[in-house]
């Protein structure tokens, strides 16, 4: 399985980056390949949703659980879909001077080989791109509140 970590330290706080990555309906709006989020459940520590990815002729369905610690942790679960497996953590670290690192994690197989495969060739930039996307994100939203 190819395994992806990165640490970025943020000029926003751990609550604002949380928040962000919390709102999993918002991802179609800026997150590579993802072409829609739904939330089919949401109690207060656990998200269930189905997530739409796609690019070019490939596209596919997941379903994810997203597990909640306020303003700390996120892990997503997967429930269903083209994969074997997925394991998926965010860790939101205050670094006490309104940063804050942020500490991402990811690995997941895909049922089929060939496909697992491909992926596997360009994982480590796509997911540098996912994250970016988040970072970006975050500057769009929180830009006017730095001072």
């Amino acid at each position: 399985m190819p395994t992806h970590a990165e640490k970025r330290i943020l000029p926003y706080t751990p609550d604002q980056m949380y928040d962000l990555v919390a709102d999993v309906e918002s991802y179609g709006e800026f997150l590579p390949w993802c072409i829609a989020c739904r939330k089919t459940k949401d109690e207060s520590d656990t998200i269930e949703a189905d997530l739409i990815i796609g690019y070019k002729m490939f596209r596919e369905k997941f379903k994810l659980r997203v597990v909640l610690t306020p303003k700390t942790h996120i892990r997503v679960e997967y429930l269903s879909g083209p994969l074997k497996s997925l394991s998926n953590k965010w860790h939101f670290i205050d670094n006490g001077d309104d940063t804050c690192t942020i500490d991402f994690f990811v690995d997941f197989e895909f049922k089929n080989p060939m496909l697992q495969s491909l992926v596997t060739m360009f994982f480590d930039k796509a997911v540098s791109r996912m994250v970016s996307a988040f970072e970006k994100r975050a500057e769009e939203i929180y830009r006017n509140q730095l001072t």
